[in-house]
C-alpha cells in the first residue's frame, strides 16, 4: 500500500524592511528619531502602550504585499514587549491608534492620498498627522486628522498647537522639529538629546560640588593642623 505524502504549506515571509531609508533627509530622520525616543520615554511606565518608528505593518493576512511603514506609530492596549520585527495587524488584534508621517515633496502624493485612505478606510487609525519639516508643499506645514464616523476631520489648533486626544498631548512645530507638550503638567516634554544634556549638566554640577567639598575638607584639615602646631608651641613656652 502506498502512502500519500503531503507537502507542508509554504510559510509566508513578511519582510522587516522595504529597502527604503528611514527619513527622506537627515532632517526627516532626526524628526522621526526624536519623536520615537520622546514618546517611548513618556509612555515607558505603561507596559500596554507600544511605540514604533518605521516598522513594517502588514494588514492582510497571507499577503506580504499589503503593507505600510508609518514613520511614527503609537498603539494602546497591546504589550510593549517583546520588541517586534514586523507589525501584523491580525496578530496584534488592532491597528495603531496614532500615526505621524514626516513628509516631503516626493512623498506628498502618497501621504495625502494612498496612505491617508489606508489609515482612514482600512486601518481606521484614530489620529493621523502629517508634518512637512522643510515646508516644501504643505500649507500649513503641520496638519492633523481625527477619525469621526469613518471620515477624517482636520484637528483645530489650540494655542498654536495641535491637540491629540488619543495621547493626551499637544504637538507643535518648532523650527524643523516637532515638540510634544503636556497640557496637564503645562510643560514641553524633553527630547532624548535634551534629557542627555540635562543629565550631563547635573553630573557636572555634582562633580563640581564633590570637588568643592573635598577642597573644603582639606582646608579644614590644614587649619586643624596649624592650630595643633600653635598649641604645641605655646605649651613648650610654659614653665614646667
Amino acid at each position: 500500500m502506498s502512502t500519500l505524502i503531503t507537502k507542508p504549506a509554504c510559510e509566508i515571509i513578511y519582510p522587516s524592511s522595504d529597502g527604503e531609508p528611514l527619513g527622506e533627509t537627515e532632517i526627516h530622520f532626526f524628526v522621526i528619531l526624536s519623536l520615537v525616543e520622546t514618546l517611548s520615554a513618556w509612555f515607558s511606565k505603561n507596559p500596554m502602550i507600544h511605540v514604533a518608528g518605521d516598522l513594517m505593518l502588514y494588514h492582510e493576512e497571507g499577503n506580504p504585499y499589503k503593507f505600510v511603514s508609518p514613520d511614527v506609530q503609537v498603539t494602546f492596549g497591546i504589550p510593549k514587549l517583546p520588541k517586534r520585527t514586523v507589525y501584523l495587524v491580525w496578530k496584534e488584534g488592532k491597528s495603531p491608534d496614532f500615526v505621524i508621517e514626516v513628509s516631503s515633496k516626493s512623498t506628498s502624493r502618497n501621504d495625502l492620498g494612498g496612505k491617508l485612505e489606508l489609515y482612514r478606510d482600512v486601518l481606521h487609525v484614530q489620529e493621523y498627522f502629517i508634518f512637512d519639516p522643510l515646508e516644501e508643499y504643505l500649507d500649513p506645514s503641520f496638519v492633523g486628522y481625527t477619525l469621526v464616523e469613518g471620515e477624517y476631520q482636520l484637528i483645530k489648533p489650540l494655542d498654536g498647537r495641535l491637540p491629540s486626544k488619543v495621547m493626551g498631548l499637544h504637538l507643535q512645530r518648532d523650527g524643523q522639529q516637532l515638540r510634544l507638550y503636556d497640557p496637564f503638567g503645562k510643560k514641553y516634554l524633553l527630547s532624548a538629546s535634551e534629557v542627555r544634556q540635562a543629565q550631563d549638566e547635573l553630573e557636572a554640577r555634582l562633580q563640581q560640588a564633590s570637588e568643592q567639598a573635598e577642597q573644603a575638607r582639606k582646608q579644614a584639615e590644614e587649619r586643624e593642623e596649624r592650630l595643633r602646631q600653635e598649641i604645641e608651641a605655646l605649651r613648650r613656652q610654659l614653665p614646667n
